[in-house]
């Protein structure tokens, strides 16, 4: 592991046992008193409140469950746009369903599908490597966010070579592989997926996208993490963990204050 790793590392993990602050939440109106004054038995179990009827969390609440800059500190900065590499080598069409679909959802950033909604979203820059971190807090049904991240399991034998072209024709030599991620959330899955070839002016290019997708109760976060220097999975990996605690712990609190 390289000293930037390590430094990198280190900077995150202290931070993924760290609770959010400054969590907007809404309270919920007092109960209206009985009209009759006699007593009236507690509710029946099933009446009281479940984990499924909690709130969605608030813009606030999603917005305090990312990784910021300084979470990660020294080379991330807030993001100055979208990569060049989206466009030029991520946008382009497979030669297998299962991959042509992984493409579409990495380029378009809907990883859990149309029907889960994005409830925030940040971009980070590695001024060092040029990489690009994007990370999302997602509200998904859990059932949706499992079905997702199983098929994502099955990705590294359905699409662990593929070839892909890009819009110019360019022809990219795909691999996905699983990097695993530390059992964080309730369910997890990670990939890394390389595209080797061409970009549009004849350059031999390396894109290395880390992604990562966890379910923490009825939410979920993706972040993905690559460019086309070097993309260290142990980053990607860190990062991960504390996002997923971070998002923990705003539903928590989110849950504490209803």
């Amino acid at each position: 592991m390289t000293r930037r790793v390590l430094l990198a590392v280190a900077l995150v993990l202290p931070l993924a046992t760290t609770a959010c602050s400054a969590i907007r939440t809404e309270k919920a109106a007092p109960a209206t008193a009985a009209p009759s004054a006699a007593k009236t038995s507690a509710p029946p179990a099933s009446a009281r409140p479940t984990p499924a009827a909690v709130p969605a969390l608030t813009p606030a609440q999603a917005q305090a469950a990312l990784v910021t800059y300084t979470d990660l500190g020294e080379p991330w900065a807030p993001t100055e746009g979208a990569a060049t590499w989206r466009d030029g080598l991520l946008k382009a069409t497979a030669n297998a369903p299962d991959c042509q679909k992984l493409l579409d959802a990495l380029y378009s950033e809907r990883l859990f599908g149309a029907g889960a909604q994005v409830r925030a979203a940040t971009g980070l820059d590695d001024t060092w490597n040029d990489a690009q971190l994007h990370h999302q807090v997602v509200a998904v049904r859990p059932a949706d966010a499992d079905r997702t991240l199983a098929w994502l399991k099955t990705l590294p034998k359905k699409c662990g070579t593929f070839t892909a072209a890009t819009a110019t024709g360019a022809v990219q030599n795909a691999a996905v592989s699983d990097p695993r991620l530390p059992g964080i959330g309730d369910a997890r899955q990670a990939l890394r997926l390389t595209l080797t070839g061409e970009n549009a002016d004849g350059d031999e290019t390396v894109l290395t996208l880390d992604v990562a997708a966890v379910r923490v109760g009825d939410d979920a976060l993706v972040l993905t993490n690559g460019g086309l220097g070097d993309v260290n999975p142990e980053v990607t990996q860190a990062v991960a963990e504390l996002a997923a605690q971070r998002l923990a712990d705003v539903r928590k609190q989110a849950h504490v204050e209803i």
